[in-house]
């Protein structure tokens, strides 16, 4: 685990990708069904209790946050997306945005898809990996929530994801995680490594 993770502090949420920091060095960002336990997820992987605010009312991520990992470096949190009480309106806007994030950012280095394990690959979770597909940007899948699951199920799910995947297309790699029983937190740190540029640091001093 990198210890920068840890580290991470809050510094800005907007209404619109125009008004986010310069479009500069590497970031990665999360985005998933409302519900699904994002915000939950990003602070387990950093290890702070309230850097992502959390709620028990989904769709309460209505902006995009921005957490700065130092050296260029940030953790971007969308959006929820696929909660039927939101008005139209508001859906639509956050789509909008969402999309135009996606397709702009340049210093976008990858998308952390968090879903949960018992309903993964919704109509929107495909939609966001054909986004990524038509980018030709990388995906990762969170499956949280697993500790609902026996281990068994699990791995079904998993595999059956996988399958998905690979039948699609999709340039997306999926794990199983946990963000109330700190599981996969590992696995989930050495993809984030790969984008941050963590993994190359690592390497270069070690030679």
């Amino acid at each position: 685990m990198n210890p920068v993770y840890a580290k991470a502090r809050f510094i800005t949420s907007v209404p619109d990708p125009a008004l986010l920091p310069t479009d500069t060095g590497r970031e990665v960002a999360f985005v998933g069904r409302s519900n699904a336990g994002k915000s939950s997820t990003i602070n387990a992987l950093c290890s702070q209790k309230n850097l992502a605010r959390t709620s028990k009312t989904p769709g309460r991520t209505q902006q995009i946050n921005v957490f700065e990992l130092g050296e260029g470096r940030h953790l971007v949190d969308l959006p929820g997306y696929g909660y039927a009480k939101a008005p139209e309106a508001e859906r639509r806007r956050w789509g909008r945005f969402i999309e135009a994030y996606l397709t702009t950012r340049r210093s976008l280095q990858g998308l952390v898809i968090v879903m949960d394990i018992r309903h993964p690959l919704r109509d929107h979770d495909c939609q966001m990996l054909d986004w990524c597909q038509a980018r030709g940007l990388d995906a990762h899948i969170l499956l949280n929530k697993a500790d609902k699951l026996k281990r068994g199920a699990q791995s079904n799910t998993l595999l059956a994801v996988r399958r998905a995947i690979k039948e699609a297309g999709w340039p997306a790699t999926a794990q199983t995680f946990s963000a109330h029983k700190r599981e996969g937190i590992d696995q989930a740190h050495a993809r984030l490594d790969g984008w941050l540029g963590y993994d190359v640091e690592e390497a270069a001093a070690s030679n």
